[in-house]
């Protein structure tokens, strides 16, 4: 436990993912509470349970429409300032809704208020989701996640209480103020972000129309047979909660004698659930058969259904719903981390987005078909059905997330080299396991012959070089303006780092002088990774020592922030 309560602290040491936290957790906490005071409002102006079902319904309908584009959305603009914008934005309507409240105005209106706020919500958190790992990186994203999944938790428990407890102190109209003040609140604390994205051509300079800007995100998903395996655990399981949200109002009226206000003390429990399980996620992230782990966090979600079968006591259905919130965090949590760990950073706000319209989707249709079933076959054996038929499917499908497991372990094996050169660089000492592998992974392997030029002075600096073996001579005219040699660089060594750090063209040319195996890192894979292993003093004296060697007037620029990320600022010696 100590291992994952170590895991948390580092990254909450994050300034920028505090701030993101804590605007997450502000805002979602007066969503779930003003969802309340919307159906309370609904409800009192037009005593109709069905204008409630229909503001539910649309807000639902909204989100789902909306998260395919809003991924799309959250690559085409800067992410930090686009939630910021987003949150003023729903600050916004939240003020409109507070208005239409207080003066009892046209509930067709609050409607549309509220589904646009939803609409707001779909771009936003694949803006949250992309920019995870820019912000605290590879080694720290699981953590992250549970404590996304925790705020998620705490939420579903804390802001419908809040609600309650603004109606008994106010009107509707005091819990949209009050939420309205919370969006405005995490607007600021979110622009205060450090980290910036790179805004990504969606329209892949003018040729991809809506549709296929779209489904660059569906499409992505269906590419690789990891990522479609965790997407549809993460799908299975919203559909067993789309299933909940129906049948455990039964289960509290019919079977623990508790009325349907006993669905609230069980989704209490699932959420508790949920955020004790948060202790044990992030030591389950770093395990090598994830797929496993997250097939067995199926059957601890859906078991305890078909104990419920048989279950009367409200206390044991609160703990029931404690072991079932654990096993629904785990899978969501260890599927969404090695997404974003898998996925191209140009690509995983659209994975994202697409990912959240299927999770929607899901859910509406167990919301939809389980009154059909207690119809038809009845309490008792939807439970059963629900608690055993889904742990079935897993176990039957399980020798494919044993191969995805087997497919993930070759992987591993085969970087296994890559990563034992790269620690023995001293611009990487330090560098976490995952981090080495992210390195590794994107290494792109190419011989040079003796006499072949790798690096031209003068070019622009795109990618990191690893020599893995040969051997290379350094030469440059600099501020000189006479060619001169520089010297050899001799396996295992690195080059091209000055103009990545400092973002200026390539101050040496790199010639191999014999036959010489050279590794290419993509230059924002690379500066991506000093995000969360800070450049040394030993490398970054280094970098200064290369840089006099050619242009002795010019420091070294690059600083690391508290937080390890690196930044530039201009200035010459």
């Amino acid at each position: 436990m100590a291992r994952g309560d170590a895991g948390y602290r580092a990254v909450l040491r994050i300034r920028d993912y505090r701030l993101l936290l804590s605007g997450l957790a502000i805002s979602k906490t007066g969503s779930w509470a003003y969802s309340v005071g919307l159906a309370v409002f609904v409800f009192d102006s037009t005593r109709s349970p069905f204008w409630v079902a229909v503001a539910s319904l649309a807000r639902f309908v909204v989100a789902l429409l909306a998260s395919p584009y809003g991924g799309v959305v959250a690559e085409r603009f800067e992410r930090v300032r686009l939630m910021a914008g987003l949150d003023a934005f729903a600050a916004l309507l939240m003020v409109g809704l507070t208005v239409v409240a207080a003066v009892d105005g046209p509930v067709g209106l609050a409607i549309v208020l509220a589904a646009l706020t939803n609409a707001a919500a779909s771009v936003y958190t694949p803006a949250v989701k992309a920019i995870t790992p820019a912000v605290v990186g590879t080694e720290h994203l699981a953590a992250a996640n549970s404590l996304e999944g925790s705020v998620d938790y705490l939420a579903v428990v804390a802001g419908p209480g809040i609600g309650a407890g603004l109606l008994l102190l106010g009107s509707p109209a005091l819990a949209f103020g009050i939420n309205a003040a919370s969006f405005a609140y995490s607007a600021v604390i979110v622009s205060r972000l450090r980290v910036r994205s790179q805004p990504t051509d969606v329209t892949e300079a003018g040729t991809a129309g809506l549709m296929r800007q779209m489904a660059v995100g569906f499409v992505a998903i269906g590419q690789s047979a990891t990522v479609r395996l965790l997407v549809g655990f993460s799908v299975l399981a919203s559909f067993v909660y789309g299933t909940d949200t129906v049948l455990f109002v039964v289960v509290s009226e019919r079977q623990l004698g508790t009325g349907a206000d006993g669905y609230g003390y069980l989704l209490a429990g699932f959420g508790i659930g949920g955020v004790v399980a948060a202790l044990l996620v992030n030591r389950l992230a770093g395990a090598t058969r994830l797929g496993s782990i997250i097939a067995a966090g199926m059957g601890v979600y859906c078991l305890p259904t078909a104990l419920l079968a048989v279950v009367h006591s409200p206390v044991l259905a609160f703990l029931l719903q404690l072991i079932r919130g654990g096993g629904t965090l785990i899978v969501d949590v260890l599927a969404i981390t090695a997404m974003q760990r898998l996925m191209p950073a140009d690509l995983v706000a659209r994975v994202f987005g697409a990912f959240f319209a299927l999770v929607l989707a899901a859910t509406a249709l167990g919301a939809i078909i389980t009154p059909a079933l207690l119809s038809a076959l009845g309490l008792t054996t939807v439970l059963l059905i629900m608690g055993l038929a889904i742990p079935l499917a897993v176990a039957v499908a399980y020798p494919r997330v044993r191969a995805v497991d087997t497919a993930a372990l070759a992987k591993l094996a085969s970087l296994t080299p890559r990563v034992a050169l790269l620690e023995r660089l001293d611009v990487f000492a330090g560098a976490s396991r995952p981090v080495l592998e992210r390195l590794a992974a994107a290494c792109v392997e190419a011989s040079a012959a003796a006499g072949t030029m790798i690096i031209h002075e003068g070019d622009t600096a795109d990618d990191f070089f690893v020599l893995a073996s040969g051997r290379v001579e350094v030469s440059a005219s600099g501020e000189a303006a006479t060619e001169r040699a520089l010297g050899t660089i001799g396996a295992p060594a690195y080059f091209g780092e000055i103009g990545l750090l400092e973002h200026i063209a390539r101050t040496a040319t790199v010639t191999a002088t014999q036959p010489s195996t050279v590794y290419r890192i993509a230059g924002d894979i690379f500066l991506d990774a000093l995000t969360v292993t800070p450049l040394t003093p030993a490398a970054l004296g280094l970098a200064q020592v290369r840089l006099a060697r050619t242009h002795p007037s010019r420091l070294m620029t690059f600083e690391q922030s508290r937080d390890g990320a690196g930044a530039s600022r201009p200035g010459t010696r």
